[in-house]
């Protein structure tokens, strides 16, 4: 993903959620709507999640050190873990827990214009930010489908706003849907079923970016096409004739560690075999130019041994 794709994506979407916040807040003030005040809060959230995507990403391009001489590009992992874990705590708990007060203890919305205009602008302002974060997401996504570009996404932050954007748009929709049923039956209970909603969703959204992100910080292979790409460059068929094992990981969304060891005739000197190792790293990175760290090993192939490992 391209760092300025990805920014674009994630300033638009921390414009749109801060706006939105605060005429939530106002609507909730004048109203007493409590999917305003969870909508509210669930804006606030995203904001500071858009934050910390921004501030994980300034970090990861920290230059290496002793301590960390592989650098800091899992960092944009560790922070983009952290905005699951606030959309679950700050946005979906907090939105169960204020809709549970709301069924148990329902009041009458006051001024109901205030959170239908809210509502209204917000879904506007949502559309513009989640269309950013799509237009941006097709320049990269080729071919994949939307569940597997989230999936298989080495760089965390388009599929972070995507599902974001697409939850502050249903959470909206749940909203409106819960103050107009409010307003038209007259029981105040429907604000709160609309809020117990949106904090369920909320809480998925969570889970699943929890998971997918899990995942990268564990440590995740090249993409496949990567990986192929990687082993048609390392064997030229003359002085490198075979790959005996490979394996690929991911520093950071645009840094890849590539070790291998490799076969090369027992006849070759030193020198040729130097020579084929260094041509062998330079196709690498010519094929694939985020392969930044690789370690080829050169060996002779023997079957009985390749199969052990």
């Amino acid at each position: 993903m391209s760092a300025s794709g990805g920014t674009k994506a994630i300033v638009a979407a921390l414009g749109a959620n801060l706006s939105i916040a605060v005429a939530k807040f106002v609507a909730f003030a004048f109203s007493g709507s409590s999917s305003m005040l969870a909508e509210g809060v669930h804006s606030v959230a995203d904001s500071g999640n858009q934050a910390l995507l921004l501030l994980g990403r300034k970090r990861s391009q920290r230059k290496a050190s002793e301590e960390h001489p592989f650098g800091y590009g899992r960092e944009r992992y560790i922070y983009s873990f952290l905005v699951a874990i606030v959309l679950f705590s700050v946005g979906g708990l907090f939105a169960l827990y204020e809709g549970y007060q709301k069924i148990k203890h329902p009041h009458d919305l006051d001024h109901w214009y205030w959170p239908v205009g809210v509502l209204v602008f917000a879904i506007i302002a949502e559309i513009f930010s989640f269309r950013t974060a799509i237009n941006e997401s097709n320049r990269i996504r080729g071919t994949q489908s939307w569940t597997a570009f989230i999936r298989r996404a080495k760089a965390p932050e388009l599929p972070v706003v995507l599902l974001e954007d697409l939850g502050a748009l249903v959470g909206l929709i749940l909203a409106l849907g819960g103050v107009g049923l409010a307003l038209l039956t007259g029981d105040p209970v429907w604000d709160g079923i609309g809020t117990v909603c949106i904090g369920v969703l909320l809480v998925l959204i969570a889970i699943i970016l929890a998971v997918e992100t899990k995942s990268l910080l564990l440590g995740e292979s090249a993409a496949p096409e990567a990986l192929q790409q990687i082993r048609e460059a390392i064997v030229d068929g003359e002085r490198v004739t075979r790959i005996i094992h490979m394996r690929t990981l991911h520093l950071g969304p645009e840094e890849l560690l590539v070790a291998a060891k490799v076969a090369v005739e027992s006849h070759e000197s030193a020198a040729e075999v130097a020579r084929a190792i260094d041509e062998a790293e330079g196709r690498i990175r010519e094929a694939v130019p985020i392969a930044r760290v690789i370690y080829l090993e050169p060996d002779l192939y023997r079957a009985e041994a390749a199969k052990a490992l």
